[in-house]
């Protein structure tokens, strides 16, 4: 018996509609064939045409799984669009799967690896990034509305009954911060239910890790054949609480920090005090420990929180409760009174009365931000040079991040017996040559895994020269910083009456807000000149190809030269994206790492990029921190926009969907708030389709011989990870199709541990059949921005594109160039399908050798 063979397509992102990628079109007079779903639910499911019959030799199927990203026009698309002010969130997750010398084996690794030691640095990080989030929560609520807002007029501003804070017993001490501290818990908890409900999403799985059978017979050789690679549902929840605890002690030490500076506290203020602190350093100190330990940087699948994790949720709780309640005593005897320190009543009116042009923020919260800011910026430091070049380069920035603060308390006098630093010696001094010892490990050899090697391809080198974790990351803090200095700076304007406080009057800004206005309309500058750059070299690429496309004497008619004109334009932006986008993207990461710079020194100095009587360059830089600004308050509107617009527009989504789909296909290993994966149920449901078809019994009419696993764009990279967790019997009847393909130019450079020159040959060799050639075949064009040849033993086709010029057979149009579509309309692609047709069907596998 003759047996079938199925051709399963994985369509890549925007999501496509199963419709298409079954190929079905209508002809003249008749209706399309539409497709049925066979397997699956309407988010998740597998489509056949109606017009497919139970004798075909080849069955053609499509998975469709971008409902899972982008929404069909429902009510569900609103919360979708919310994730994507989750995008900083989103790329510090993906930077743990960035690191070079990923263990194949998850055992393997160790704490004091090199792999080891940059996850925890990164997990530290995301860490960190959530407490940026809520620290410019607390700053809202509790700078800006709570101890700033002290009239009517500005608390009628905020939505809500908030105006009994200027009456009363509510105005006196500190018990306004105590309300004000509810706005960065409340978003705690909607955090928190935002993630119970994409861990709902992701749980939708077919079967646990516990069940699943090995990936391989033998060792395993790259990560991705983990069996719990993508089964990660208690490492998620515990890392969700971990950060949920540190984010609320985050948020109740500012109020904490800012009452014992002002009001050292005695008696039973101190007896509620200190044991206060002494809990939130304890949730602090579990949490730093804990990122490093094996519950929480391995994926067991379903399990239960444990004996930590109920332990750190008491110690948050208790230490939030201690600080409401800190906040709600009276005043001591030990500090001024502190409705003496608040702006006084009436300033947003009428900014003459005394004490209004003063600074009267919350003290301490602008150092807060600064050295928080700053600690990051040296963080992003150590998780680069340990990527690049291991351990020994850790030497650098942990130096500077002990030499900042001892610098800047021998400024501030703080330090005994040492002489008085210079009058002149201002904190930025310090900060930026700290800052540039710290790159120094940026610029020291690559070893180990982010070494160089001489064999490798031609733009297959590691991005950004082993740095990957680092520049992703970054990329997420500087987002970050972008939305919370923009929430910031919009509340901060809605408070003042609709413009923004500039001579410091009334409601004030944190000083480093300021000047992160500056700093972002810089960054939009350099993203300008990054394009006009990008825009020289696609000009300079499309000329070169236009002229080898035109033969000797340029014998060719109007129309064809314009035709070429139309081809070398695709073929140009091919190679723009496989020889030059890695590099741009450095090039940017390079003026944000010293934007990152300049931004912590000025953010420590004190001085104001906003000074009243500014004139000459001062002036300058005044204007353009006004633009910054007023940039940054429609930021988080803005993207929250495209987000919806994402998922609702075909064309927005082909363009943004790139990114966003690459970042949400990796598993929540680092950052449990980011968005949730698709992956984590697509690759399971994929997995389980493709082995129960295999496993049916000889006589099953739905019986399948072989399967042809179809992938296009990003769904081979779905595929890729479906070959490497199927078991070797289950392999030997698959062969992959593989086009428009990133694996080598874009994911084998960003991402070695899974896809790099050493690690991408284990999936080759897990499609080598018994001859030894392997079953995988990838299709590539020349004018598809996105496809390339892998380079990995696999059987590469070029596909021509255009079929000619100029109209032939008869037809009058002209034939389209299909760039990044279109596949498997290729004659190509069906010549290359019918003879992987007739290997798979053979009751007895044939050699492969010698097949044309």
């Amino acid at each position: 018996m003759v047996g079938r063979v199925l051709e399963l397509r994985v369509h890549g992102v925007s999501n496509t509609p199963p419709a298409q990628v079954l190929g079905l079109a209508p002809q003249p007079g008749d209706d399309a064939p539409r497709p049925w779903l066979v397997a699956g639910d309407e988010v998740t499911g597998f489509y056949r045409s109606t017009a497919a019959a139970p004798e075909d030799s080849v069955t053609v199927e499509a998975y469709s799984w971008g409902q899972l990203t982008s929404g069909a026009r429902t009510a569900r698309d609103v919360e979708r669009a919310l994730w994507t002010l989750l995008l900083p969130f989103t790329l510090a997750n993906v930077a743990l799967h960035a690191r070079p010398g990923i263990p194949p084996d998850p055992d393997q690794e160790r704490w004091g690896s090199r792999s080891g030691i940059t996850a925890w640095l990164i997990r530290l990080f995301c860490l960190s990034l959530t407490g940026t989030l809520v620290l410019a929560a607390t700053g809202i609520g509790v700078d800006l509305i709570a101890w700033q807002c002290v009239d009517d007029p500005c608390l009628g501003r905020v939505p809500g009954p908030w105006e009994f804070l200027a009456h009363g017993w509510w105005q006196e001490g500190a018990h306004a911060l105590a309300v004000g501290l509810g706005v960065p818990l409340v978003l705690l908890l909607l955090l928190g239910l935002l993630a119970w409900r994409t861990y709902q999403y992701e749980a939708e799985m077919p079967a646990a890790p516990a069940t699943a059978a090995p990936a391989t017979d033998a060792e395993a050789t790259n990560p991705l054949q983990d069996p719990t690679f993508w089964c990660g549902e208690g490492q998620l929840r515990r890392a969700g609480l971990l950060h949920l605890c540190v984010g609320a002690a985050v948020a109740a030490s500012v109020p904490l920090g800012a009452v014992l500076a002002m009001d050292p506290p005695l008696g039973v203020r101190a007896a509620v005090a200190w044991p206060t602190v002494g809990l939130l350093v304890a949730v602090v100190t579990i949490a730093v420990v804990s990122l490093g330990r094996p519950w929480l940087s391995r994926r067991a699948g379903d399990t239960p929180l444990g004996g930590w994790s109920v332990t750190i949720i008491g110690l948050a709780c208790a230490g939030v409760a201690g600080t409401v309640l800190l906040l709600l005593l009276p005043d001591g005897p030990a500090g001024t009174p502190l409705a003496e320190l608040r702006p006084p009543a009436g300033c947003l009116r009428d900014p003459a009365p005394a004490g209004c042009a003063v600074d009267r923020s919350l003290p301490g919260y602008d150092w807060v931000i600064a050295w928080y800011g700053t600690g990051q910026v040296l963080l992003l430091a150590a998780i680069a040079s340990v990527s690049r070049s291991g351990r020994r380069a850790l030497a650098a920035p942990v130096t500077a991040a002990m030499i900042l603060p001892l610098g800047v308390a021998w400024i501030a006098g703080w330090l005994p017996g040492t002489p008085p630093a210079p009058q002149r010696l201002d904190h930025w001094m310090l900060t930026v040559p700290a800052i540039a010892l710290a790159g120094i490990g940026l610029l020291l050899p690559r070893t180990g895994p982010a070494a160089p090697s001489g064999n490798r391809e031609p733009h297959t080198d590691l991005a950004w020269g082993g740095r990957g974790p680092a520049v992703i990351a970054g990329f997420g803090w500087l987002l970050g910083i972008a939305y919370c200095s923009g929430a910031l700076y919009w509340v901060d304007a809605r408070l003042a009456g609709g413009t923004p406080s500039d001579d410091r009057t009334g409601v004030v800004l944190p000083l480093p807000v300021m000047w992160a206005g500056l700093a972002f309309a810089v960054a939009v500058l350099a993203l300008a000149l990054v394009a006009l750059r990008a825009g020289l070299l696609f000009r300079r690429l499309r000329r070169e190809e236009y002229a080898g496309l035109l033969p000797a004497g340029n014998t060719l008619s109007a129309h064809d030269r314009r035709r070429c004109r139309d081809v070398s334009a695709f073929r140009a932006l091919h190679r723009l994206v496989g020889e030059h986008a890695i590099r741009l993207t450095g090039w940017y990461a390079a003026v944000g790492a010293l934007l990152g710079t300049l931004g912590s020194a000025a953010a420590l100095s004190h001085l104001s990029p906003n000074a009243a009587a500014a004139v000459g360059w001062p002036a300058a830089v005044r204007t353009v921190a006004d633009i910054g600004d007023a940039l940054l308050g429609w930021l988080p509107v803005a993207i929250a926009a495209v987000g919806l617009l994402v998922y609702r527009n075909d064309t927005v989504r082909r363009s943004v969907g790139v990114f966003w789909d690459i970042g949400t296909f990796w598993p929540r290993a680092a950052h449990p708030l980011a968005p949730p994966s698709y992956a984590e149920r697509a690759v399971p449901e994929l997995q389980t389709r493709t082995a129960g078809l295999l496993a049916l019994g000889e006589h099953d009419p739905q019986r399948m011989d072989g399967i042809i696993l179809s992938g296009h764009s990003q769904g081979t990279v779905i595929c890729a990870a479906v070959i490497l967790q199927l078991p070797a019997r289950w392999r030997r009847r698959i062969w992959f199709f593989s086009y428009g393909c990133q694996l080598t130019r874009l994911y084998g450079r960003v991402f070695p541990a899974y896809f790099g020159p050493d690690r991408l040959p284990a999936l080759t060799d897990a499609l080598r059949g018994p001859s030894g050639w392997p079953g995988w075949t990838n299709f590539w064009r020349d004018t598809d921005p996105l496809g390339w040849q892998v380079s990995a033993g696999e059987r590469d086709l070029p596909v021509r594109d255009p079929d000619a010029l100029h109209p032939t057979g008869g037809e009058v149009a002209d034939p389209p160039i299909r760039n990044h579509s279109g596949y498997p309309e290729a004659a190509e692609f069906r010549r290359e399908r019918a003879r992987v047709t007739w290997l798979l069907r053979r009751p007895v596998p044939a050699p492969r050798e010698g097949v044309d």
